[in-house]
Formats: C-alpha cells, structure tokens, sequence
C-alpha cells in the first residue's frame, strides 16, 4: 500500500486541467512509473489501484490520470480521440519530469495499453513498457459501438452508451483511429516490452497480444493472465499482474543496489512502527486496523523526507481529535457547524518566558492551536464548540500524567 498518495492537476497540451494521482512507497522510490487507464475508464479503476499498490510495496512510485474529459479531469470527452489521448500522456511524463523523476515505466490498460505503445517514442527516458489486455489497432474500440457507426458518418455524431454511461462519439473520432499505424510503433520500440493478455478476455481477443508481440524487438516477454476477465476485476488477477510487472521491470529500472522497504504487519489494536531499511529515519506505521503511515525526517538533519516528522504526526493527532470532537458536539447539539479547521505549531521555549508554566528552569513543549469555526451560529454556540475542544480526549492525554511501560524484546 502507497505510503502517501497526492492529487493533483496538470495541464494538457491543449490547456486542460487532468486531474492526477501520485502514489509514492515508504522511503525514496528506485523509480516512477506512469499509468494509463482503459476507454472510457477512470484512474481509479479497480485494477489501476491494485497494480500501484503492489507496484508502491516494491519501491516504485506510480502516478495516475485521467484523460481529457473523463473522470475528474476537464474537457470534453467528444472532442478528444486516440491521439489526444497519446498526447496527454506525454504531458503527464513532461510534468512528472518537471516536479518529480520522468517515468522510467510506462503502463497501459486496454486502449491506454495502445497509446502508450505510440507515445513511448515521445518520452526518452522510458525504458520499460507494459501493456495489459490491450488492442493492437486502435480501431478494435468500434466494436463497443459499432450499431453507431452508421449514425455518427452519416450525422457528425452519436450518443452511445459505453459501461452503461452516455457518451458523445463524433466523425473525428473514427478517422483519427483508422489514421493510427501502431504496428509500426510496436516495431521500432527499442524499449524493453511485456504484455499481459488472458486468453479468455472477451472485449479484446488474445489474438491482439500475439499481433503486438509478433510486430515487438527484443527484449519483450508475454504473460498469460489465464481465466482473468478484461478489467482484471479479481484481487487475485491484478496482485499477479503487479508482482510479475515489479520482478520484470528490475531488469531494467531503478538502482539494482536499491533496499526493498520491510513494512510489518498489522496487529490488532495495536500500532506497529518499524525502520524499512530504505532511509536512515525512514519508518513504516502500520496501525491495528491496517491503515499505513510513513514517517520520516527532512533532509537538513539526514532524512529522506518521505513521511510526516514524529512531531508532525503528533501535532495531527491532536489536530484531528479536536476537530472530530468539535464535529460530535456540533452535531449533538443540533449547531449548524459547516468546517471546523485546526492549525497547529509545536516550538520549544525557555520556561522563564511561559507565566502559566509549573517547570521554571530549561525549556517546556510549547503547542499552538488556532481553530477556525465556520458556520451559521451564534457568538455562544461557537465559544462552547471552541471550548469543547480542549476536551478532546487526544488533548487530555498529552496534558495529563502520561506512563509509558517500555519493554525490551526478543
């Protein structure tokens, strides 16, 4: 599981926000990866999150987008085709290389598996593409509306229902699939390649993967998914996809030298905080329930800053109980609370300089909480949510007498 994930936005060749999704792993990641979804899909389908899951537990870092008018990102989906497509993953590659690392591995899901064949050329520092399930022409998405076709040639355009969801298809759209030539790009690829395909996949044939392996140079490898469906829509068929993806691309990616992180294992009702060997301070959190943390100091005193400080993970479990305290209050009492926001700084300060302080030599913790109260509510309601805060039960730990029972073992 990702140790931290970011959305965002970047901008399109034509000037589109598309909306995108970084999942990083604990500690500094040995490489980027890009991914792209299948047509009409989303970058937060199903087999999407699991690849970047067991992608993130090898080490590698995996950003996600949508295209051009699907999902969260802008535009118009009528108006984007297969090469709008192949141009909005050079532009997540330009951004990543921008602000992050360009991506050393690009991965592409049905039609996505297509363009990314043809935008590979177009990112240099690509050297590892894998394709899953997908078509080896671009045209092999008429068949998802083919009773259309007559209609959108003859008129301009069609609505067609895809994944049971309307969509506008125009004329463009079909001219520009039936201009592609990825056979050729397939062919002049010199980029190491992998394509997985099921050979029950009934959307698209097992027959595209022979085509796309055939037309390939080495180094390629094929991997047969076996009895999984087109969606990888089993935990079993997108975890297989991913491992294998992870061990493959090794050959070719990242620091051969590079320390896979240990991330420990949940234990109810507890929180377990371990080292992952991959950063001098870098340390995986895994709480009872499963939810995973990293934490980490910043460069200016030898960390990789990969995670939250031990303070700023304080500082949050503070901030977070007096929130959600204000929020049950509120709600309990009937107050028209629409956001409570909590902000905190924790500095250390000579004990001479705090009047209300028991210690009077050397310095005391000292933590500053401003809280914003947003709503329709009178000067008394927001004091009593104001106050209700400080009784957090968070708070009432740090303030009151603390025991902490410590235990070497084996």
């Amino acid at each position: 599981m990702p140790a931290a994930s970011e959305r965002f936005t970047f901008q399109s060749k034509t000037g589109e926000e598309l909306a995108a999704r970084l999942d990083t792993p604990a500690g500094k990641p040995i490489a980027y990866a890009l991914f792209a979804h299948c047509f009409t899909c989303t970058k937060d389908i199903f087999a999407a999150n699991r690849i970047a899951r067991g992608l993130n537990d090898k080490g590698i870092a995996v950003l996600r987008f949508d295209f051009t008018g699907l999902g969260a990102s802008d535009g118009e989906f009528a108006n984007t085709n297969f090469t709008s497509n192949v141009e909005d993953l050079v532009s997540a590659a330009d951004h990543m290389r921008e602000v992050l690392v360009a991506p050393e591995i690009i991965i592409g899901h049905s039609l996505g598996g297509a363009a990314v064949l043809a935008a590979a050329k177009h990112i240099p520092e690509s050297k590892a593409i894998a394709t899953i399930g997908a078509p080896s022409d671009p045209s092999h998405v008429k068949h998802n509306f083919e009773n259309s076709i007559k209609e959108i040639e003859s008129k301009g355009e069609a609505e067609v229902l895809l994944a049971g969801r309307p969509f506008r298809i125009q004329k463009q759209f079909l001219d520009d699939i039936k201009g592609q030539n990825l056979t050729k790009d397939v062919s002049e690829l010199r980029k190491a390649l992998i394509v997985f395909h099921s050979p029950l996949d009934q959307t698209v044939g097992i027959e595209n993967a022979g085509e796309i392996y055939s037309s390939a140079k080495h180094p390629k490898s094929f991997i047969s998914l076996d009895d999984a469906d087109h969606l990888l829509s089993k935990h079993v068929d997108a975890d297989y996809v991913a491992n294998v993806l992870s061990s493959w691309t090794s050959r070719y990616i990242g620091d051969k030298n590079a320390t896979t992180p240990t991330i420990p294992k949940a234990v109810k009702d507890t929180v377990v905080v371990a080292e992952t060997g991959t950063g001098k301070f870098t340390n995986a959190i895994i709480t009872g329930s499963g939810h995973f943390i990293s934490a980490d100091e910043p460069p200016s005193v030898g960390g990789d800053d990969t995670g939250p400080t031990p303070y700023d993970l304080l500082l949050s479990a503070l901030g977070a109980c007096k929130s959600m305290t204000m929020r049950m209050y509120a709600d309990r009492k009937g107050y028209n609370l629409q956001r409570a926001e909590v902000r905190l700084s924790h500095e250390k300060i000579h004990a001479e300089d705090c009047a209300n302080c028991e210690t009077e030599k050397g310095k005391v913790d000292h933590i500053q909480a401003d809280i914003t109260i947003k709503g329709n509510l009178t000067d008394e309601e927001r004091q009593k949510i104001f106050e209700i805060a400080e009784r957090c039960p968070v708070h009432k730990t740090i303030t009151n007498e603390v025991i902490i029972d410590a235990n070497l073992k084996n």
